[in-house]
């Protein structure tokens, strides 16, 4: 019995517009982390939305740039 290629569970065609996408939704969730930081006084802010924002900011960055690598031919 020949062993199944790994295939990759997102075609290769969507890379481009996922990379596109993520990078976008994470530069603006990382503008309002920012925009958050910079109104807020240090008594109003709290820590929960802090880390929930930074949370999902990295997240979105971190797979935008792992589909721009894809998309750009590197494979990691």
């Amino acid at each position: 019995m020949a062993p199944k290629p790994i295939s990759s569970p997102v075609p290769v065609a969507w890379y481009p517009s996922l990379a596109v996408l993520m990078l976008s939704i994470g530069l603006l969730v990382t503008a309002s982390f920012f925009i958050y930081e910079a109104t807020s006084s240090r008594r109003n802010r709290s820590l929960s939305k802090e880390i929930v924002t930074g949370a999902m900011a990295s997240i979105f960055l971190g797979f935008g740039s792992l589909f721009l690598l894809l998309a750009t031919g590197v494979y990691v």
